[in-house]
């Protein structure tokens, strides 16, 4: 019997990395796309010599062809952090228009069944709290997050759109902040930061007066909500997070606690648009996929920790040079 074949799109991204693990843990032909631009070949680099894993060097904002049969296609590939799409606004834009497109093209033709990554951030800088899938945001389309936002929200519209239209099979996740193994150090988001701070021995820098809140997931439990949203028949968005909520200064103070470090905390003004208040209600993943996450904070942070203390002491000062302030 033939395997069943996924594609998935920022496959050596974070996230997209551990679906291709998952996927090849539960038997199928994955084939990988990402065009590097924030993704790194070594968080895949364990899966080149599988016999049914294979990968495509590609840009999904430019017109995708996967020979074969495809199954399932996971639409990953995005810019994910402040420090990329402030970077890089006109690709993340892209990504999730132009991309999204491609790959719903790419379904359509295939008769596949498509899952779109979105993100808590649709709800922009929230009114309501905490969130839950019926609320449609505070968003500032031009404001600096706007590029992903409103990227991604155009997303969830398309992928709409085509299930509506098209009769397509489609499902929607909305992301909640995760964190876990192979983030990227120096990605700008609050975990790697204060964790690579403490590591160079640096003072951890909290924006605003550190009130703001946000709900922090184990990627191991994301992956999993994310595997049984696919392979559900809700094609209506559902959050994916945990829900325990914790200020960004006590989340700080957490760290220092785990590092054993003894610098102390800084405190800067509060970026445009920064959400103060982070926290998804879960009550849809709960009642249609049976999911909740299992791992605790302690528990997740030890594992983080303790691969970001295994990486090579350069990567603590690394900065991709795509990211590198010009001169």
């Amino acid at each position: 019997m033939s395997k069943k074949r996924v594609l998935i799109t920022g496959a050596a991204g974070f996230l997209g990395s551990h679906l291709c693990d998952r996927f090849i843990k539960e038997g199928f032909h994955v084939i990988g796309m990402d065009n590097l631009i924030t993704g790194d070949l070594r968080n895949i680099e364990h899966l080149f010599p599988l016999e049914h894993f294979e990968f495509y060097h590609h840009d999904v904002s430019k017109f995708i062809h996967v020979p074969g049969e495809l199954d399932y296609i996971l639409h990953f590939a995005s810019p994910a952090s402040p420090i990329d799409y402030l970077k890089i606004p006109i690709q993340t834009l892209k990504v999730s228009s132009l991309g999204t497109h491609n790959c719903l093209g790419l379904a359509k033709v295939k008769n596949a069944r498509m899952l779109v990554a979105s993100t808590s951030e649709v709800y922009g800088d929230p009114l309501v709290h905490p969130q839950n899938e019926e609320y449609w945001g505070n968003v500032n389309p031009v404001g600096p997050r706007g590029v992903y936002d409103e990227a991604k929200r155009f997303q969830e519209a398309i992928t709409m759109a085509y299930h509506t239209f098209h009769q397509l099979e489609t499902r929607i996740v909305r992301i909640f902040n995760t964190y876990g193994p192979r983030m990227r150090l120096n990605d700008g988001r609050a975990l790697p930061a204060f964790i690579g701070q403490a590591l160079r021995g640096e003072d951890l820098t909290v924006f605003g007066d550190g009130s703001q809140t946000r709900s922090f997931c184990y990627v191991d439990d994301l992956i999993d909500g994310i595997y049984r949203l696919l392979m559900s028949d809700y094609a209506k968005p559902v959050n994916i997070g945990n829900p325990t909520e914790i200020s960004l200064k006590d989340f700080a103070e957490e760290v220092l606690k785990l590092t054993g470090s003894n610098v102390k905390l800084v405190y800067k003004d509060l970026p445009v648009d920064d959400p103060k208040q982070r926290q998804p209600d879960i009550t849809k993943a709960r009642e249609i996929l049976g999911w909740e996450p299992k791992v605790d904070r302690a528990e997740g942070l030890k594992k983080t920790y303790d691969y970001f203390k295994s990486l090579p002491n350069e990567e603590l000062y690394k900065l991709p040079k795509e990211f590198q302030s010009k001169k």
